[in-house]
């Protein structure tokens, strides 16, 4: 069995706010100027890590099944004559890239992770492989439009971040990963479902990727 605590939760949900409305929320917690170029998830991510006060020595890890999705529309709208930004904002990691440059922020070690059905206890996994003293486990999605429509995008809008130390020393959880008996059994534990357990403060107790058992208990 491996464990880690978690010192620092930051929860947020914008539900089907529109991106500008998020960025006006937002505008005075990043650099003057900043926000008119980030995206709804970046701003999201961006807010949430900032509650953990990232430092250089940290890990990210940041899981997103569908990522930059209205940049990703954007961008596709574009064509023929692509835009540039919004290629740039539309990358996987884009969330978690756009708040640390704009803060000129230095991690030690990033790692940027998609999936469906089991990215939550995968990411997890990846969080605590990292040799890092603290990881910041963060994830999130925006609503898609026409993505959307296509079954090819999220239906809600949020973001979380978690602080993970193998210190118990003021935990507000500890979480566990130990093999499963059968590594068919595994069900379905999505981002959202991740996300709601969070909010909700329920302990999870899922073989929730193949042959990988997650328990999470508040304390």
């Amino acid at each position: 069995m491996l464990e880690r605590y978690v010192h620092a939760c930051s929860l947020t949900e914008a539900s089907t706010e529109e991106p500008a409305a998020t960025r006006e929320r937002y505008k005075e917690r990043f650099p003057r100027g900043a926000t008119r170029r980030m995206t709804q998830l970046g701003l999201l991510i961006g807010g949430t890590l900032d509650e953990l006060a990232p430092r250089a020595d940290d890990a990210i890890v940041y899981a997103s099944a569908y990522a930059e999705s209205r940049a990703l529309e954007g961008y596709l709208d574009s064509f023929p004559t692509a835009s540039p930004t919004l290629f740039q904002t539309s990358i996987h990691p884009s969330a978690v890239q756009q708040t640390l440059i704009a803060r000129q922020h230095p991690i030690q070690e990033f790692f940027p992770l998609t999936g469906r059905a089991h990215l939550a206890v995968q990411a997890m996994q990846v969080a605590f492989l990292s040799p890092a003293p603290r990881v910041l486990l963060c994830g999130g999605e925006e609503r898609g439009t026409w993505l959307l429509e296509q079954r090819a995008a999220s239906e809600r809008t949020f973001a979380f971040a978690l602080a993970l130390s193998a210190e118990p020393a003021g935990a507000l959880a500890r979480v566990t990963l130990t093999p499963a008996d059968d590594a068919t059994s595994s069900v379905e534990l999505t981002l959202p479902q991740f996300f709601d357990a969070l909010r909700a403060r329920q302990s999870l107790e899922r073989v929730g990727a193949p042959g990988v058992c997650l328990g999470f208990s508040w304390l």
